[in-house]
């Protein structure tokens, strides 16, 4: 029979969680906290454990319901999307609450807390590749059944122009115009439903990124300020380079847009280290490790809210003109990459955050010789 596991040992695992884990007194007192709970709350477990929870959460928190009911029952009880925000922790901290008592101190409440941000990345990055999906499938039937009478529209319009008047000849050119417009959007939604590999090697994302400022300064971005904040020790990215810049060109563009007009308008791009995050490849049993982490942020007015959650959706869009593609195919290379991409926006902040899996020993290397 295995001897018990020492205290020293369950503190080390407890601290191996990815998640916030403390635990509380019948005063609502902290007892314990592990390593990410102190990053939680922002303070040391010695300075933790001379503070309440309520110093750190209203008491009209469902929190503080859940540990009493999780008293009177002797129960584990769950509860997902709970709002913790405060001063202390900041504003929109929804998290999902595990809460349990100890079953050798039960005037002792355990609490596990996860972020909300770790698991709606997994949802929205499946999200992202049903819509993705769908799309592939709406642009190969566009493609198909579109095309030929559109090409016949625009012939029947040229020879209409031939005969008509001056004032019929507007008409005429406008179905012309309109027909290459649908047209070009038609070209535009048959990258959806292209299934070709991707050919991926070890690419440099701060040449990426130097290029797609180079390229945005030289054209719509003469007038704003991008700035960098660059992790120069990040491993290359495993990725395909062209397929890169079509994205960040694309988020790019769209953050220069967003502070059009504002005159302190900037855009930041930003490379980082965040080790803990791996993602579920669909239909197989091996997770992805998605350590890099790609961020164009700007300071303009957000994302609107009732559209801040579909804005990776085919047709979504808040410019006039606008088609709505051009996020939903950011979205498709990033999930195509086993990636995931995020936007976290709020008036005078928007960030668009790419997380990407590194080169590894053995992955293709780069025909360029680049890493």
């Amino acid at each position: 029979m295995r001897s018990p596991l020492p205290n020293d040992g369950k503190i080390a695992i407890l601290n191996a969680l990815p998640h916030p884990v403390v635990v509380v007194d019948e005063q609502g007192a902290f007892v314990f906290a592990n390593s990410d709970a102190e990053q939680f709350f922002s303070a040391g477990a010695s300075h933790l454990v001379k503070r309440k929870l309520s110093d750190f959460i209203p008491t009209d928190s469902p929190l503080f319901a859940l540990i009493d009911q999780v008293r009177e029952s002797q129960a584990r009880i769950s509860e997902y999307r709970v709002d913790v925000s405060s001063p202390r922790l900041g504003s929109e901290r929804l998290v999902d609450l595990y809460v349990s008592s100890l079953p050798d101190r039960p005037d002792f409440v355990v609490v596990m807390i996860q972020l909300r941000s770790i698991a709606d990345k997994m949802d929205r990055q499946l999200t992202h590749r049903a819509a993705a999906r769908s799309v592939t499938g709406l642009a190969a039937m566009l493609a198909h059944e579109i095309r030929n009478p559109l090409s016949g529209i625009k012939g029947a319009a040229q020879l209409l122009e031939t005969a008509a008047s001056d004032e019929d000849r507007v008409l005429t050119r406008l179905i012309q115009e309109e027909s290459e417009r649908i047209g070009k959007l038609v070209d535009r939604m048959e990258v959806f439903s292209d299934q070709r590999p991707i050919e991926r090697s070890a690419v440099n994302i701060h040449s990426v990124l130097e290029h797609v400022k180079t390229l945005a300064r030289s054209g719509f971005s003469r007038s704003t300020r991008i700035l960098e904040t660059y992790d120069p020790s990040l491993p290359p990215v495993f990725a395909n380079r062209d397929q890169l810049v079509q994205v960040f060109l694309n988020l790019v563009k769209n953050a220069v847009e967003a502070v059009n007009g504002h005159e302190d308008g900037e855009v930041r791009l930003s490379t980082a280290f965040r080790p803990g995050v791996r993602l579920s490849v669909p239909g197989t049993k091996s997770r992805v490790a998605l350590p890099l982490e790609f961020t164009v942020e700007d300071n303009g007015p957000g994302v609107p809210d009732d559209i801040r959650e579909h804005i990776f959706d085919p047709f979504v869009t808040t410019k006039p003109s606008g088609s709505g593609l051009g996020l939903a195919l950011v979205a498709k290379i990033i999930g195509d990459h086993g990636g995931v991409i995020e936007c976290d926006s709020q008036p005078g902040h928007t960030a668009f955050r790419v997380l990407m899996p590194a080169w590894r020993d053995g992955d293709p290397v780069s025909p360029t010789g680049e890493a």
